[in-house]
């Protein structure tokens, strides 16, 4: 034995630790049974080999980046029905009110047969334009935006200017294999 002696943190800590480790572990006891008894403590075993991991090849982490397909279908099937991207994409400063309005209730029909085909909406707040509510406590930030004067903390008290929108179902088509759907509108090419 090495008859080394050991600080008095150290004994403390084995005072508190000891007990515990004994209890749980039969190894340890064996060893302690027999270093009190004055028998000699076999070698520690010396402990396996660590396994050499195999050479892995540098391979640069795919970068993987929001899917925007469901968004972009919903743009070929606004455009498709309703011309709307053509709409957007027109400079309206060189028509006149009447032919803006003419077109726009074109695209609104179209945009909205659209719409009410594929995806369901709901208001957030079931209260009409300009209803005074009051959000308590706790209120829900991501369904609610306030404007305005806001200082303090909730409740706060105001005039609804927006009910909000909540999609409560969508169901766009299956697209096919290999579709494209940055492709929002092909070009079109008139056979003559």
């Amino acid at each position: 034995m090495d008859g080394k002696a050991l600080g008095l943190g150290a004994r403390l800590a084995m005072f508190f630790s000891l007990p515990w480790r004994l209890l749980f572990d039969g190894a340890l006891a064996g060893r302690l049974a027999d270093a009190a008894a004055g028998r000699a403590l076999p070698a520690p075993e010396a402990p396996p080999p660590e396994p050499t991991p195999a050479p892995v090849a540098e391979v640069a982490p795919e970068v993987v980046g929001p899917d925007y397909t469901a968004g972009l279908q919903v743009l070929a099937i606004l455009q498709r029905e309703g011309r709307f991207i053509d709409f957007l994409q027109e400079n309206v400063a060189e028509f006149s009110d009447a032919e803006i309005g003419a077109a726009a209730r074109v695209v609104h029909a179209g945009c909205k047969k659209a719409l009410a085909e594929y995806v369901t909406l709901a208001p957030v707040r079931p209260e009409a334009d300009g209803a005074r509510i009051t959000l308590a406590p706790g209120f829900d930030a991501l369904r609610h935006r306030l404007t305005g004067n806001v200082v303090g903390e909730p409740p706060y008290t105001g005039e609804l200017a927006h009910p909000g929108w909540q999609v409560t179902r969508i169901e766009l088509p299956t697209l096919s294999p290999g579709h494209d759907a940055r492709v929002v509108a092909p070009a079109e090419v008139e056979l003559t």
